[in-house]
């Protein structure tokens, strides 16, 4: 088991993405445990406006999720400065916005989660009080643009048992 102490000289920051219902939550939770460090969910962070917009139904704009990736990524820097391992979850859709993550933690993996729209949607609708309506879901597939390489990525098919994305997660940015 790798382990990330409390404070490191270069601390791993990784950034769980993907479209809503993509299990970014439960990766996040399952590599921090791994790594025994933070793990920060990245929805808590919205401010309620954009939260409001979402349960409305409607798509948030680019410049509703400026200020709530800024956050996002001086909470990254935070941990980074603190020698503190950190995993985050952020839909992280297009490359602008994971450019502004990286201006927290410019050596960030992202773990790109991707899967089967269907699949995808029935995880959204079975998801009990949740603000985001499935309705969005082909908003947000239009939104994302697809990391490159060059990005630190590891890409994952959401059909993947979760022992075995956080062992191709660990053996991926070793």
């Amino acid at each position: 088991m790798a382990k990330a102490s409390n404070a490191l000289a270069d601390p791993l920051i990784l950034v769980v993405m993907g479209v809503s219902g993509c299990g970014k939550t439960t990766v996040g939770q399952a590599l921090a445990h791994h790594l025994e460090c933070e793990f920060a969910e990245g929805d808590q962070f919205h401010p309620p406006q954009n939260v409001a917009k979402m349960a409305a139904g409607t798509p948030l704009t680019d410049d509703d999720r400026w200020g709530w990736l800024q956050t996002l990524s001086a909470r990254m820097a935070q941990a980074r400065a603190k020698g503190q391992s950190l995993v985050l979850s952020c839909s992280a859709l297009r490359k602008p916005y994971r450019d502004i993550l990286r201006e927290g933690a410019p050596k960030a993996w992202f773990v790109h989660l991707h899967g089967n729209i269907g699949v995808l949607h029935q995880r959204m609708a079975s998801r009990p009080g949740h603000y985001m309506p499935p309705s969005l879901l082909q908003s947000q597939l239009d939104t994302l643009e697809m990391p490159e390489a060059d990005e630190r990525v590891v890409s994952l098919d959401i059909a993947t048992p979760l022992p075995e994305m956080v062992s191709s997660v660990m053996a991926a940015i070793r």
